[in-house]
C-alpha cells in the first residue's frame, strides 16, 4: 500500500512526526473531529504514544520509519522541526502529502536560512551574520556593540543552543566549543516578547489569533497573556499582518508562530518562526473559539479554517514546570487540591515524568482583568509544580 492508498469512506488519518505533548494535544483535537492521529514516537512512554491508538515506533531521522508512519495518511505533519530536510523531500517525491512542505519548513529548521529569507523579503529582523571563525564574531561584535547573541543554526529550543557573549574575551570559548557555522545576532533592547500565531491552508485561506505577550524565564516560556496587554492597535495590526504575509510568502501550511521582539522604540523585530503548534498558542485551547490544535488539523487537511475569536477578555496560560525536587505529594493529589481551590482552572497535563524545568503541563484561566488572571494562573501552576501555595494558603487549614 502506498502513502496515497487510503479508504475514502473513513475520516482522514493524519500522521504527526514526534510523540511529544504537541502531538498529544493534537490527538485530542483529532478525536473531536472524528479523525485519526497516527504518531511517529521514539518510545511508547512518549506523551502522545500514551493516548493515541496508532503509534509507529522509530526515530524522526530514520527514513524507513518515516515511510512506515506515512503509509495511508492523508497528510504528514510535525510536532517538532528536526526531521532532516532530505528525508521530507524523499517522501514528497514518493507522493506523500507533507504539510508544511520541506521548502517552507526549512525556514523554521535553519535559523540562518530564515534570517536571510526574511531579510530578502524586507521583514524586520535584528542585524545578523554567519559565524565560521572567531574573527567573524569579533567583527560583528565590534560593529554592532557588545554583548551579542550566538545561536546554533539548527536544533536549539527553549534557551538551548543560544549563548550571550558579553565581550571579545568570551568569543573564543563559545565558538571553539560549538559546531560551526553559528548565527550571530545583535542583542535587542526589548520591552517584551510577543507572538503572532497564524494558520494557513493549501487553498490559501489564512487566519490569525490575537497577538499575545510571552514571558520568558531562563530562556523558556513561562506565561502567555492573551491578548497582549497595552498593545496598541497599530502594533497589533502590524504583527498580525506580518504573520499573514509571511505565511503566504513562505508557503506555510498548518499553524505558525511568529515570535517577536517589541523594542522600547515601539518597533517589532522577528525573533524566530515555528511551523507547528506552539507554546504561545496553548491559551486558545480554552480561550478561543478554535484552538491551534484543531486549526492545525483543519489547515493541513485543507478544511475551511475555524473562528479564532477569544472567548473572554483575557486568557492567561502558565506552564507547569518541573521543580528542582519533585514534591512528595502526588500529581493527582495536587490536582485534587487545585480544583478544590480554583474550580475555574483548565488543566492540561502531558503524561511526562517530573524533572527540573521540564514542561509537564499548563494551566489556562479566563477572566476580565489581566493582572488578576495572571496572578491566579501563575499561582496555580506553581502549586502543581511544587505543592506549595505562593500566598501561604493551607489546603488543610481553616478558611
Amino acid at each position: 500500500m502506498t502513502s496515497r492508498s487510503f479508504d475514502r469512506s473513513r475520516m482522514p488519518t493524519v500522521t504527526m512526526i514526534g510523540g511529544g505533548q504537541l502531538a498529544r494535544m493534537t490527538h485530542q483535537a483529532a478525536v473531536a473531529l472524528g479523525q485519526r492521529l497516527r504518531v511517529l514516537a521514539e518510545s511508547p512512554d512518549d506523551p502522545a504514544a500514551q493516548v493515541t491508538p496508532e503509534v509507529v515506533l522509530g526515530a524522526h531521522t530514520d527514513l524507513a520509519a518515516l515511510r512506515k508512519a506515512a503509509v495511508g495518511s492523508h497528510a504528514v505533519t510535525f510536532d517538532h522541526e528536526h526531521v532532516p530536510t532530505e528525508h521530507l523531500e524523499a517522501l514528497v517525491a514518493e507522493g506523500v502529502n507533507v504539510q508544511p512542505s520541506p521548502g517552507a519548513l526549512v525556514y523554521a529548521q535553519d535559523k540562518l536560512a530564515m534570517r536571510r529569507k526574511l531579510a530578502a523579503l524586507g521583514a524586520p529582523v535584528p542585524a545578523f551574520t554567519e559565524v565560521t571563525t572567531v574573527d567573524d564574531a569579533l567583527r560583528f561584535g565590534a560593529e554592532h556593540r557588545w554583548p551579542i547573541v550566538l545561536k546554533a543554526i539548527r536544533g536549539g529550543y527553549d534557551g538551548r543552543g543560544v549563548w550571550m557573549v558579553d565581550g571579545p574575551d568570551d568569543v573564543a570559548a563559545v565558538v571553539s566549543e560549538q559546531k560551526l557555522p553559528l548565527l550571530a545576532e545583535e542583542k535587542v533592547s526589548l520591552r517584551r516578547e510577543l507572538s503572532a500565531m497564524v494558520a494557513r491552508s493549501p487553498f490559501g485561506q489564512a487566519a490569525v489569533w490575537p497577538v499575545v505577550e510571552t514571558v520568558q524565564r531562563d530562556g523558556q516560556c513561562a506565561v502567555v497573556i492573551a491578548p497582549a496587554p497595552d498593545l496598541s492597535e497599530e502594533l497589533s495590526d502590524e504583527a498580525e499582518s506580518l504573520a499573514l504575509r509571511l505565511a503566504g510568502e513562505l508557503g506555510v501550511t498548518g499553524v505558525m508562530a511568529v515570535e517577536l521582539f517589541e523594542t522600547h522604540d515601539g518597533e517589532l523585530l522577528i525573533n524566530e518562526l515555528a511551523m507547528r503548534p506552539h507554546n504561545s498558542g496553548h491559551w486558545g485551547m480554552d480561550g478561543a473559539v478554535t484552538g491551534q490544535f484543531e486549526q492545525h488539523l483543519r489547515a493541513v487537511l485543507d478544511y475551511p479554517l475555524g473562528d479564532t475569536s477569544p472567548l473572554a477578555p483575557v486568557t492567561v496560560m502558565a506552564n507547569i514546570l518541573g521543580a528542582l525536587e519533585a514534591p512528595a505529594m502526588s500529581m493527582d493529589e495536587r490536582l485534587h487540591h487545585l480544583f478544590a481551590r480554583m474550580p475555574e482552572a483548565r488543566v492540561h497535563l502531558y503524561g511526562k515524568g517530573e524533572r527540573p524545568h521540564r514542561k509537564i503541563g499548563h494551566i489556562n484561566i479566563l477572566g476580565d482583568d489581566a493582572a488578576t488572571v495572571r496572578e491566579k494562573a501563575e499561582r496555580a501552576a506553581h502549586w502543581m509544580s511544587h505543592a506549595v501555595w505562593t500566598d501561604g494558603w493551607d489546603p488543610h487549614g481553616e478558611h
